[in-house]
């Protein structure tokens, strides 16, 4: 099998393309790929037959196929992208005054099988390559043009963390001076909370902001609604955020799902405030997105509002977070390849 072009780190390509042509057609390809975003080397009309023809026999620059696309009311766009054995994953495009958000995979399915999320319902099929993950961003980076993409959020299909090495070369090679060079403060991360993989951030010299999905700082409650919670208590999970912001220079984001009859009453209040006291974090509350087959309702407005008013006993900065393209089951949690 050819090597997939997209799964290259720059300086690799480099050294390849060195080998048999001067330094400045490694840099024209690179334009052409991650700048003007053409991905046939038939396209690339500066470059001689030699090189178009070296390319073509020496690398793959097959990306996911856009199978099916769904356009929300919000103008969220949601799509479901076909792999190349026919897994089928997807991403979500979300446009928000001068941002242009893309929420990004990282596997087929997901092993942490969360009491409220859809993806969690499908179980694990298998991580995503690294080409898989940067061709996902060069996709939606072509929809946006002539505008550039401007935000990555890892909240789409999967755990980030139960694939991170993918992960992190995939970061690794969009923020390269010769790619996309996409900043670090406009990449999150999103995990169910794995300690030794948020160490590894921290250790990775991999720049990005890390986002934890808390949905409760009790952990009776937590092991329901997330079973990671019986692996990694909330206690484990707080030391490896003290390692990471001891180390990163971001600070961390909780995100809290609010589930009526679950997570939304005083006592829980109580909890967070004792729990992320002494963290340099902010907090994102997110209104419960229904999902069909789960026992769980959105709260009314009036909920939300009484629950977010006890939330100002709260010293961090908190957020209401209106999910956005949940009419195409395209918010968060909804995400289920259909």
């Amino acid at each position: 099998m050819l090597t997939n072009i997209f799964s290259l780190k720059p300086e690799e390509l480099a050294v390849k393309m060195k080998e048999q042509f001067p330094a400045f057609r490694y840099r024209q390809v690179m334009h052409w790929l991650y700048n003007k975003l053409v991905f046939d080397p038939e396209q690339m009309t500066d470059l001689p037959a030699p090189v178009k023809e070296y390319l073509s026999k020496n690398f793959s620059f097959a990306l996911p196929k856009i199978d099916v696309v769904q356009k929300a009311d919000d103008e969220t766009a949601k799509y479901r992208l076909k792999l190349e054995d026919n897994e089928v994953i997807e991403m979500v495009l979300i446009p928000y005054e001068k941002k242009r958000t893309l929420c990004v995979s990282s596997q087929v399915g997901c092993a942490r099988a969360c009491a409220f999320c859809a993806t969690g319902k499908l179980g694990l099929k298998r991580n995503l390559e690294v080409h898989e993950i940067v061709g996902q961003i060069l996709l939606a980076s072509a929809i946006c043009l002539p505008e550039r993409l401007t935000n990555l959020v890892f909240m789409g299909m999967g755990e980030p963390l139960d694939n991170l090495d993918n992960v992190l070369a995939s970061l690794k090679i969009i923020q390269a001076e010769d790619s996309l060079t996409f900043s670090p403060r406009r990449t999150t991360i999103s995990t169910c909370g794995l300690p030794d993989k948020i160490r590894q951030i921290a250790n990775s010299k991999v720049r990005t902001k890390l986002a934890v999905s808390l949905n409760s700082a009790i952990d009776d409650k937590r092991d329901i609604l997330m079973p990671v919670n019986k692996l990694h208590p909330l206690s484990e999970l707080k030391e490896a955020l003290f390692y990471y912001l001891n180390r990163v220079n971001f600070r961390v984001t909780f995100e809290y799902i609010m589930i009526p009859e679950v997570n939304m009453g005083g006592e829980d209040i109580k909890a967070l405030k004792k729990y992320v006291g002494d963290l340099s974090c902010k907090i994102n509350f997110i209104p419960y997105n229904q999902v069909p087959d789960l026992p769980y309702r959105s709260p009314t407005e009036r909920e939300i509002d009484e629950f977010l008013s006890r939330a100002q006993v709260l010293n961090q900065a908190i957020t209401l977070r209106r999910s956005r393209g949940a009419n195409i089951c395209g918010a968060c949690g909804q995400l289920a390849g259909t």
